[in-house]
């Protein structure tokens, strides 16, 4: 195993002073760059804080609306966090001795089970871990790990090797894949929704962000009640507020989902009740009521910060596993309640981190960047138990940690493929190599083969009543912008036939080649429409 000097390691440590100020001072630089660049298509900054929602894949659309109606909800813990305080092997005199100041005691623990156990603090965790809902993975990482916040949470959301960068997120490259027409005919529900500063690498895709970023609960809570971002009512005549108006009203144009979520926000119900001052919390209330409210979105991603737990970390990190705990098991019961008690089994949610901490505690009371960090899982169904192993501490290395025992990437690969229903061809694609899946980790489901039964494109056959006209048949799964297009053989664009918009439903385009100056030979047609391209071949 490599030693933490052979890791460009300068910076990751407190006592490096101004170069670990530097370090820091680059990541928020980037962040702030990210959000005001306004990177994606509808991408806006407008507050401070953080969550995030997919629209379901053509593979994903053939679960809606059926009993395998599976959703995510990531869990980002910003900052790195620290697993060894998180899940406690006890007994492990080890432990102690390298965590003398800082470690938690086996009076301070709740039993995940004879060998394993978790701070009080977390307790709310403990219905979830005896029903059945929660698992524990240890040790999650990468090979030859980078110590960065800034580089390792770019190949934690890019799912790159180490050594290799990559300008897009693994979720963003999913969702480019299955929306190759994001940007001529978006759909009218966000491929994306984050609420927050920062507009995330996972969602980045080569041609566009697809995250739609608004940056608070409140700016939320106003486009959910009323449908726009920005009043342009109260607006005069002058030079300057024409001028205002005009801005305002192209953002709140470009904030083309806001209908579909208001719709859907006004519908669902909290149930229960959020614990208060709880950032976290306050998200996955949100979260619940798009899901209960029907949005149509399959994937959420929800962030708490300060885990970089460098100095005095005991009572902090146990206060942020609190919030987390609360946050959590508040929201399966509000998924949960009334007559919703089959909903949470299908919503799986997932913790994450950009690294670990140090297995022995510092000058400072606290943990420096290190390199494996648990994942934890909960939802309905899912089981409990452990994958991966533990962290040895029986021989420990004064200039690096135990080696990683998951690699966080098979457990993309598992949700991708296991809890999703893709098919391993797709997964590869967007993991950019083969890794393999954890036997056991979610139910895993079977995809329905194809996806005609939910394609906007039908298909085409000879008009009845007229021996030189076409039918050319589509529908609409939702209200949106539509294009049907005549190609040649290599793809080249001939002509256009529909580009409109349109209302959910089934739709016979007549196609009389002669009206369009077309010579009889084989072509292609195309479909654009919620952000997809369907296409099949044609001959006239």
């Amino acid at each position: 195993m490599k030693k933490y000097q052979e890791h460009p390691r300068h910076g990751a440590m407190r006592q490096h002073g101004e170069a670990h100020n530097r370090e820091h001072q680059l990541w928020s630089r980037r962040d702030f760059l990210s959000a005001t660049g306004i990177l994606g298509a509808g991408s806006m900054l407008l507050g401070n804080i953080g969550l995030k929602a997919f629209q379901p894949t053509p593979l994903m659309a053939s679960l809606a609306n059926g009993a395998n109606d599976r959703i995510l909800v990531l869990i980002r813990l910003d900052g790195g966090n620290d697993g060894l305080n998180t899940i406690i092997e006890r007994g492990n005199s080890h432990y102690y001795n390298l965590r003398p100041t800082i470690g938690i005691q086996e009076n301070n623990l709740w039993a995940l089970s004879q060998e394993y156990g978790m701070p009080l603090a977390t307790n709310a965790l403990q219905p979830l871990w005896d029903n059945g809902m929660m698992k524990v993975l240890f040790n999650v990482g990468y090979p030859d790990p980078n110590y960065s916040h800034f580089r390792s949470y770019d190949i934690v959301a890019s799912a790159s090797d180490s050594e290799v960068v990559v300008n897009t997120g693994w979720m963003g490259r999913f969702l480019d894949n299955e929306y190759a027409a994001f940007l001529e005919t978006p759909p009218t529900v966000p491929p994306a929704l984050q609420i927050g500063v920062q507009t995330d690498l996972v969602f980045r895709a080569e041609s566009a962000n697809m995250a739609l970023a608004v940056s608070s609960p409140q700016e939320f809570y106003q486009i959910a009640q009323t449908g726009q971002l920005y009043d342009t009512a109260l607006l005069g005549n002058t030079p300057r507020e024409l001028e205002l108006a005009y801005v305002r009203q192209t953002a709140n144009a470009a904030f083309r989902y806001a209908e579909t979520i208001k719709e859907a926000y006004s519908r669902g119900k909290n149930q229960v009740n959020y614990p208060t001052n709880n950032y976290l919390a306050e998200q996955l209330a949100i979260v619940a009521k798009l899901i209960k409210g029907n949005l149509g979105t399959k994937v959420y991603m929800v962030h708490i910060g300060g885990f970089d737990t460098h100095a005095e970390q005991l009572d902090f990190h146990l206060n942020l596993l609190r919030n987390l705990s609360e946050a959590v098991k508040s929201f399966y019961d509000d998924l949960g309640a009334g007559s919703n008690q089959d909903l949470p089994k299908n919503v799986l949610g997932m913790t994450f981190s950009e690294f670990g901490r140090t297995i022995y505690e510092n000058a400072s009371l606290g943990t420096d960047h290190g390199w494996g960090t648990p994942m934890m899982l909960f939802g309905g169904e899912i089981g409990n138990g452990f994958v991966g192993q533990y962290q040895d501490l029986s021989s420990p290395d004064p200039f690096g940690d135990p080696q990683f025992s998951v690699d966080f990437r098979d457990v993309y690969s598992t949700i991708l493929q296991d809890w999703m229903g893709n098919d391993p061809a797709l997964v590869n694609f967007v993991l950019g190599q083969q890794h393999p899946t954890i036997n056991g980790l979610v139910p895993a489901i079977v995809p329905t083969l194809g996806d005609n039964d939910k394609c906007a494109l039908l298909g085409h056959n000879p008009a009845p009543d007229d021996i030189n006209a076409i039918e050319i048949k589509y529908a609409m799964m939702q209200n949106g912008p539509v294009r049907l297009q005549i190609l040649d053989t290599a793809g080249h664009l001939l002509r256009t036939l529909v580009n409109e918009y349109r209302d959910r439903g089934a739709y016979t385009f007549r196609f009389r080649p002669a009206d369009w100056y077309l010579s009889p030979g084989q072509y292609q047609y195309r479909l654009q429409s919620g952000g997809q391209i369907f296409q099949r071949g044609i001959k006239l």
